[in-house]
């Protein structure tokens, strides 16, 4: 635990900063007092990547996204039509203008199988990796925290990180911050409204001055100067004083969206594409689906900016909005995608115009997917059901190739026509995208499953 407390004169200079040996270790003051053959070690195992997972919660159809088969007959082609891409040949669902145009910036896999129709977070959590989050596989071989810049190496994003006026995330299906066996220190930081900072660390000043982000911010740089006086003098640990210097600052920031360009943070912008007024609220995910529109350009620039800062893995997702059965929850598929499918397009294009224009694509690779994919055909009431084997899967940079189509589906894309691509590939991709798994293979103290899943094959052509 991390206690800050007033600059009150009645405590001496060591009590105005106390912190245990849990939190040290979760700030990475830990991994600086490392010998120097460790950090040897992790240099060869790291590839100084990141990866961002967006997981579209609910299950999105492969058809109405990536794969329209509009020679099918009706009521199983595209609900929304199809959109010629940048590749020759390949088109997308109509709902993705921007993505088709940058076609040749992502590889779209047209085959591959989450394994059943159920509504968890697979992509995420699931047996490939032992219960525990891809994200936190990662933090269990990189540490937690980079030594550096204290940054975390592991993030989860919520709506309520970019916007409280967000409802709470969506944890019935399973625990995003799940470790499985590796340990809570491998757990992902999870920033909440305003980006405070929290889950791996508390921070404790007086409530009526966390009340909003700016207070917060102004906090942490009131300390920051405190602790540079301290720091001068001969009652603090210079190394104390490091952890909090570095913790206060380059963390904070990188959390801290009012630092970004005013036109990158428009550019991102996806709440004006769906207002709030042009949704039914007949659906009871009304408001899930307001929060996506308001939330997901924003959660992608932020994912950015920690990957830029030194973040490795970083899994974002919204609101539980897929689920387009046309039943008293959810809209049918035709309208859904009018609400899913445009703060998607702008978001992911202009996640991928900002990466290739920082120089950033080959550094960092961006995943998108769900949980499973939805029937051939579409229900009466206008919506698809939950299909378990076929789904939608999307990749860019990593300095993986891109502007391709990967496998095949059959006539109605229920089934792969090409060798099925599955979970453990997917996952075994992102791992080799971080780390070098032979290096892992050679390094004491690596548990076995983190071994086993970086060996698995990754996906094919990538």
């Amino acid at each position: 635990m991390l206690t800050m407390l007033d600059a009150n004169p009645r405590y001496r200079r060591r009590e105005m900063l106390r912190i245990g040996a849990t939190g040290l270790a979760g700030l990475g003051a830990a991994q600086w007092l490392n010998s120097p053959a460790s950090a040897a070690t992790a240099s060869k195992i790291l590839s100084n990547k990141s990866v961002i997972l967006l997981f579209l919660h609910g299950g999105p159809s492969q058809i109405e996204t990536f794969d329209p088969k509009m020679t099918a007959p009706v009521g199983i082609q595209s609900a929304t039509g199809e959109i010629q891409t940048a590749l020759p040949g390949v088109t997308f669902g109509s709902s993705f203008p921007k993505l088709s145009q940058r076609a040749d910036r992502v590889s779209v896999v047209r085959s591959y199988v989450t394994g059943d129709g159920n509504h968890d977070i697979k992509p995420v959590v699931s047996k490939e990796t032992a219960g525990a989050s891809v994200g936190s596989f990662y933090a269990r071989v990189a540490g937690a925290n980079r030594p550096s810049s204290g940054m975390p190496t592991n993030a989860m994003l919520f709506p309520q990180s970019v916007d409280p006026t967000t409802g709470p995330a969506i944890t019935q299906f399973g625990k995003f911050e799940s470790t499985g066996t590796l340990g809570n220190g491998c757990a992902p930081f999870v920033p909440g409204a305003g980006g405070e900072l929290q889950q791996n660390l508390e921070l404790k000043v007086p409530v009526d001055r966390l009340s909003d982000r700016k207070t917060l911010l102004s906090e942490l740089d009131r300390r920051r100067f405190r602790v540079d006086q301290l720091a001068s003098q001969d009652g603090t640990d210079p190394i104390l004083a490091q952890a909090f210097t570095t913790l206060l600052g380059r963390v904070s920031g990188a959390f801290d969206l009012s630092q970004e360009d005013a036109g990158t943070i428009a550019r991102y912008d996806t709440a004006p594409l769906v207002r709030p007024d042009q949704i039914d609220k007949k659906w009871n995910n009304y408001n899930h689906y307001v929060d996506n529109a308001k939330s997901l350009g924003k959660l992608l620039l932020l994912a950015r900016r920690l990957c830029e800062a030194g973040c490795g893995f970083v899994t974002v997702t919204t609101s539980f909005v897929w689920d387009m059965h046309a039943d008293v929850n959810n809209a049918t598929v035709e309208e859904g995608m009018r609400y899913m499918g445009a703060p998607l397009d702008h978001a992911v294009a202009a996640f991928l115009d900002d990466v290739h224009a920082r120089g950033l694509s080959d550094k960092i690779l961006f995943v998108a997917t769900g949980e499973m994919g939805r029937t051939p055909r579409i229900n009466p009431n206008g919506g698809r059901d939950h299909w378990g084997n076929l789904a939608p899967l999307m990749l860019s940079g990593g300095g993986l190739k891109s502007g391709q189509v990967i496998g095949q589906s059959n006539r109605d894309a229920g089934e792969p026509s090409s060798e099925p691509i599955y979970i453990k590939n997917l996952v075994s991709t992102m791992l080799q995208t971080l780390v070098d798994p032979s290096e892992l293979r050679l390094t004491p103290g690596i548990p076995r499953e983190i071994i086993t899943a970086a060996n698995v094959p990754p996906i094919s052509g990538l």
